[in-house]
């Protein structure tokens, strides 16, 4: 067995700010970031000016706050441009948008956290609304849910963290609990969060048969004054058909190559 490969401290450490950056969005002092990363402050200090001058950090007009920068946004909208299921799964969106009229979205799975890679909002949506690299805890989401109703249970734990995040005041957060709600995901064919990380809304998940194992899952949001029952079975037919076509585009392509 290969020996794993040493870190240079240096790159994990850059690594570890943008991470926390994208983690935290918004503004903070070097002795905010110091506390929270532990780092020598003049180590820090030089790695942060040091990113500022590559912009992939950015200050304010004082100079003593940090955020992160423009060089991000444009290596993230690279990866969206880039990645192929994006591109496969473009007109199954659409008609998924179009056809319920409500806000759909594509994400991936990335240790505990789902990222949203695209969304289509809503035509009753009147504010702009994005949520394109956005993060969320994948117990909260039924997109999450969707991807971990495919794993054992034994994985699934290994994969909670110690304590599950409670965004809502409908959000599991006990672990037994949420396993026998993957339970019923997998009885049930599709997910559900039921305002679990936004009071007000509902929304309903599958997960893509692409990769092995799943990794990636498209959803759709409905407010809950306009839910009935009649409405969720065919908001949950439309995304069985949207993910029918992801599916059998992606068979097509690979076919291709």
């Amino acid at each position: 067995m290969a020996e794993p490969v040493p870190h240079v401290k240096s790159a994990l450490r850059t690594v570890e700010l943008l991470d926390f950056f994208a983690q935290y969005p918004g503004q903070h002092s070097l002795t905010d970031l110091q506390g929270k990363l532990g780092y020598p402050k003049s180590s820090l200090h030089a790695l942060l000016r040091t990113l500022v001058d590559l912009g992939w950090i950015e200050t304010d007009a004082t100079g003593t706050l940090y955020r992160i920068g423009m060089r991000a946004l444009l290596v993230g909208a690279t990866y969206i441009d880039g990645d192929p299921l994006v591109q496969i799964a473009h007109d199954a969106l659409d008609w998924l948008a179009e056809t319920t009229g409500e806000t759909v979205h594509l994400a991936r799975l990335d240790h505990f956290d789902m990222v949203y890679l695209a969304t289509r909002a809503s035509r009753h949506y009147l504010r702009p609304f994005s949520r394109v690299g956005r993060r969320l805890p994948a117990s909260t989401t039924s997109l999450g849910k969707a991807i971990l109703a495919t794993r054992e249970d034994a994985e699934v734990r290994a994969l909670l963290p110690a304590e599950l995040p409670g965004l809502t005041r409908h959000t599991i957060v006990d672990h037994d609990k949420l396993i026998a709600d993957l339970h019923r995901v997998r009885k049930r064919g599709y997910a559900v969060d039921r305002e679990e990380n936004t009071e007000g809304l509902r929304c309903f998940g599958v997960v893509l048969h692409i990769a092995d194992p799943p990794r990636d899952a498209i959803s759709c949001s409905v407010p809950v004054p306009r839910l009935t029952a009649e409405r969720e079975k065919d908001i949950v037919a439309c995304l069985l058909e949207a993910r029918e076509r992801i599916e059998r585009s992606a068979v097509r392509q690979r076919r291709a190559y």
